[in-house]
């Protein structure tokens, strides 16, 4: 954990709250953002040149010229140059940066590396899945989404051992990146018409103590019951017959939410 993920300054909720002191320490990657206002606020190519001096013009302007983009367009984006400036080596280095939005970049150009397999990406990116900050959490699983879509089999089969991990973040990923529908992320038909394609690994979090991993198993169920409503019933009808823990009962609930 790092310095300032312990530290007691409160985050800012408004942009207009953020001292112009506090804002200069996140474009030098000094400190952590608190608030998604504060993610919002820092000025990536400030932050990029922080990280890397040398970084070329033409990288800088293109990131300059993304400036009104959404975010998770700007980290793909960010993530993208770096990689073309520093290479799949510059993983290491971002990974462990101070800065959580250095960190998320790393996610980012992890997945734009031609380099490695998907297998490869997943284990480099267990770091960074288990980041004692959420959006880097959240930037971790968002980055290999795609990759992760695209061999949704080969993917759950990687992902089953982690469903097992002593982290509840690390197995909350497993859950996360693999939702049928996903928060700002395309759907991956594959599992809106199959569900049952991930019950290895959501068959080992169905009674999971942490309602951080309950939530989103909670959520996967949810997206699959707007296609599958039948599967999504019948599973939880299972689940509760042979597991009385209450943590099954409120996956079960929240699973169901948008079909009672």
């Amino acid at each position: 954990m790092t310095a300032d993920a312990i530290s007691p300054r409160k985050g800012a909720r408004r942009m207009a709250e953020i001292p112009p002191s506090v804002l200069a320490q996140l474009n030098r990657g000094e400190i952590e953002a608190r608030t998604l206002v504060e993610n919002l606020a820092v000025d990536f190519v400030a932050l990029m040149r922080a990280v890397a001096p040398d970084l070329p013009k033409p990288l800088a302007s293109q990131m300059h010229a993304a400036r009104d983009a959404g975010i998770t367009q700007r980290m793909a984006l960010a993530g993208r140059l770096l990689h073309t400036h520093l290479g799949p080596v510059g993983y290491v280095t971002l990974a462990r940066h101070r800065s959580d939005t250095v960190r998320a970049w790393a996610a980012y150009l992890l997945a734009a590396s031609p380099d490695f397999s998907l297998g490869e990406k997943l284990q480099l990116t267990r770091l960074l899945a288990n980041d004692p900050h959420m959006g880097v959490r959240e930037c971790a699983w968002l980055a290999l989404r795609p990759g992760i879509a695209a061999d949704i089999e080969f993917a759950i089969d990687l992902l089953e051992a982690w469903t097992v991990s002593d982290s509840p973040f690390v197995r909350r990923f497993a859950s996360e990146a693999t939702r049928p529908r996903g928060v700002w992320c395309r759907k991956i038909d594959r599992l809106l018409a199959q569900p049952d394609l991930g019950l290895p690994l959501l068959e080992p979090l169905r009674a999971d103590p942490h309602k951080y991993v309950q939530d989103s198993v909670s959520n996967w169920l949810n997206d699959a019951a707007k296609s599958q409503p039948a599967w999504v019933r019948k599973l939880c009808a299972r689940w509760q017959r042979e597991s009385r823990s209450p943590a099954t009962e409120r996956i079960c609930r929240r699973a169901m939410r948008s079909l009672n």
